[in-house]
Formats: structure tokens, sequence, C-alpha cells
């Protein structure tokens, strides 16, 4: 339940797409590339933040890195929430490196403990633990939009009701917005709010996190009270991982495979709105993140029947399927593919971290993870200038359709994953062979 609640915090990273246009207009002057940076900057020290906190917890205990990690993420919020226009970059440090980093000291740890606690299930639980980050931008996207349109200033709210009206365009709400006065904008009260909800749920959730004593191993107890100890598979540290072919396989295919889900959910909101579904956009946020979450639960428990990779094959053909769809749904069927789009990339998210411990081991799971969450956190950032390059070129011609590129770049590099899964799975299959022998 700890793990559950600090991972449905964490979700508010994921609904970056309610913040994008207001903080591109009011820090970057217009750049949705510069803007979108902050969200990729977050997910990519994610994975330096899951490294560091995954070898502190091995030292020391979970219980006190996911509280050192709920400080780190809280100050960073409060940081951003001060932020100007002279100074952009102090965003990408504040949200981006800060809250990344905070953020991955929680992220893996959580999810290692939890997986100690059910070896046999680990699909399951992780599918549980992570399913609840997704489900946070389901809580999360109503209350920071009320927050966002509370906090803004009178003149902003005028440009906001006149582009629902149809009254301004969308270029023409964009100038008009560049040229308010950046105090109008209620993004950054916005963080600080947030910064504090950070603060409370992860010292008090932080107090809860406890490994299952050497030797548990799930099953019933013996008779003296005492979980019966068996051999456990051979446990990776994290030097002997980084020099095996499969290490560096699932971390290319990971960052081949993000890609899509990414570049939707940063800009699942401007996409509907340049649709013609201003006034329902944040449904979309909405979609991608309630979908994004039931996939990380449904792919988790699949995975314990198909297994991880054959998993990840599909969901893979899925994501290069789906993204070559974006520019024929109309109307309200592009809130159904943002939802197809964020069930099936939510299935990486509970799949790969129980791959890595199929193939490496529980123990170092943590510290593990965090090194293959560099392909996740590299996917991020690749993502972001590239959906956000095709943006900026759909905003100058007014046709969401320029932003299709993206997309089928993003197919592309899902059916290149799905080349490197089935490397893996002969690779396995040769050094399983062989160990028989």
């Amino acid at each position: 339940m700890a793990a559950i609640a600090i991972q449905l915090t964490l979700g508010i990273a994921y609904i970056w797409s309610v913040f994008q246009t207001g903080i591109a207009n009011s820090v970057f002057g217009g750049n949705n590339a510069q803007a979108a940076l902050t969200f990729s900057l977050l997910l990519s020290t994610l994975t330096i933040g899951s490294v560091l906190g995954g070898k502190l917890a091995v030292k020391y205990s979970t219980r006190r890195v996911v509280f050192i990690g709920g400080i780190i993420l809280s100050a960073g919020f409060f940081a951003a929430s001060f932020v100007t226009a002279a100074f952009p970059w102090l965003l990408w440090l504040s949200y981006g490196l800060m809250g990344g980093v905070g953020m991955g000291f929680t992220y893996s740890t959580t999810i290692a403990c939890a997986q100690k606690w059910y070896p046999h299930k680990k699909g399951l639980v992780t599918g549980i633990i992570v399913s609840a980050l997704g489900f946070g931008g389901v809580v999360f996207t109503p209350i920071v939009e009320w927050l966002i349109t509370t906090f803004d200033g009178e003149d902003l709210k005028v440009i906001k009701t006149q582009y629902l009206d149809s009254t301004l365009s969308a270029a023409e709400a964009n100038t008009a917005m560049m040229a308010t006065d950046i105090t109008q904008f209620g993004e950054f009260k916005t963080f600080m709010v947030l910064s504090v909800v950070f603060l409370i749920v992860c010292s008090i959730g932080s107090i809860f996190m406890v490994n299952p004593p050497e030797g548990y191993t799930g099953e019933a107890t013996t008779k003296g009270g005492k979980a019966p100890v068996i051999k456990a598979t051979r446990d990776y540290t994290s030097s002997e991982m980084l020099r095996t072919p499969e290490f560096y396989l699932v971390t290319i295919t990971f960052l081949l495979a993000c890609m899509g889900g990414l570049m939707m959910i940063g800009f699942a909101k401007p996409i509907a709105i340049a649709k013609g579904l201003a006034e329902t956009a944040t449904i979309g946020v909405l979609a991608i993140s309630m979908f994004n979450s039931f996939g990380r639960l449904i792919w988790g428990m699949i995975s314990d029947k198909l297994g991880r990779k054959n998993t990840i094959i599909i969901l893979l053909a899925g994501n290069a399927g789906l993204s070559l769809l974006i520019n024929a749904a109309q109307g309200l069927m592009i809130y159904v593919l943002i939802a197809i789009i964020g069930f099936f990339y939510g299935g990486f998210l509970s799949t790969f971290p129980s791959l890595i411990a199929d193939l490496f081991g529980a123990k170092y799971m943590a510290t593990n993870y965090g090194f293959v969450l560099l392909g996740f956190g590299g996917g991020a950032i690749i993502s972001s200038q590239i959906a956000g390059f095709y943006r900026n070129v759909a905003v100058e011609t007014g046709n969401i359709d320029d932003m299709f590129p993206a997309f089928v770049i993003a197919s592309c590099c899902a059916a290149a994953g799905i080349g490197m899964m089935f490397i893996l799975k002969a690779l396995r299959k040769s050094k399983t062979k062989k160990e028989k022998n």
C-alpha cells in the first residue's frame, strides 16, 4: 500500500502535456521542443536516480532512500515554481534534473522491494505497483487542471476563454500568451502545491518500505515459523550485468519501445486541441493516463503467462501499428487511439522490470533496472526533440498533420525493437543449451 501511494504521486510526472503549452509560452517563447526537454530530462535523470538509489538501498535501507528521494523531488518542484523566462534553464535543473533524480530514488526501489515480497508473481506485483503510477495521471489531471485555472491571472483567463470559444486561433492564442506576464501563468504556483504533496506522501510512505528477511521465498512458513530457504536464481551485480550482451539488447530495445508512447504522453492535449477538440482536450490526458495504468497491470499479468520476451514483442508490434494511425483518427476517435497507445505503452513499464529480475536476479534489481532505464531516458530525450520539432512545424503551418512524421519514426523504432527481442530470444536459447550440455 505504501508503494502504491508513492507511485500514485509519481504519476504527476506523466501529465506533462497539461503543463506543455503554458510552459512553452511563458518560459521558452513558444518553443515546444525546449519545453518538452524539461519532461525528457526528468525521465532521463530518473535513470541516474535509480542507479544511485538502488546502490544506496542495498548499502543502507529502502526506507531511507525513499525518504531522501521524496525530499529531492519535492525540492525540485518547489524550485521550479520560481523559474522566470530570463533563466529558462532553471526549469531544466529543478523540474528536470532534481525531479528526475528524486523520482529515480523512489521509483525503482519501491518496485524492487515489492518484487522481493512476491518472488513468484513478479509480473503481477510489478504491474500493480507501476499501474498506480499510471493511475496517478487519472487522479491528478483534473486536480492540476483546476489548480492551474485557479492560479491563472485574469488576462490569461480571457485569452484561454477566447481560444475555447474559437475567437482566437491556436497561433493567435500562442502569440497572446507569449506577450502575457509570466506571473499570470498558474503552472508555477501549481508546482509549489505539488511539491508539498510529494514531501508528505513520500515521507509517510517511506516508513513502511522494508525488505523481507534474508532467505524469504514467499512460500508458506514452516512449523517453526520461519520461511523456507531455497537456492535463489543467480544475482548479477551491476558490473557483471554490464558485461553481458543481454543488457545491451534489453536497454536498446527499451529506448526504441518507449518513443511512441512518450510522444503521445507529452503532446496528447495539444494534439486533441489541434484536431478541434479544445473543450474536451483534457480527456486525451485522462485517456492515456488511465489506459497506461490498465496496461501496466494487465500486461504484467499476461507476461507471467506468456513470458516477458513474447509479451514485449506483442507490445512492440502493437505500438508500431498504432503510431501510423495518428493522422487517420478524427473527432472523438483520437481519444480512442490515445487510450490504446497508452494501454500498450503501459505494458513496457511493467514487463521490463520483471524481465530484468528474470535475467539478472532480484537482489540488485533496483540498481540493475536503473542502468536499463538509461535506454528509457535516451528514448525520452530523443522522442521529445523529434515530437517537439514537428509540433513546432505544425504550429507554423496550422496543420497538425505535419506532426505525423514524428510518429512514423516512432513506428520504425518499434519495428527495430522487435528484431532486437528476437536476437535476445535466440541468445538465451543458445545459452540454455550450452548450460545443459
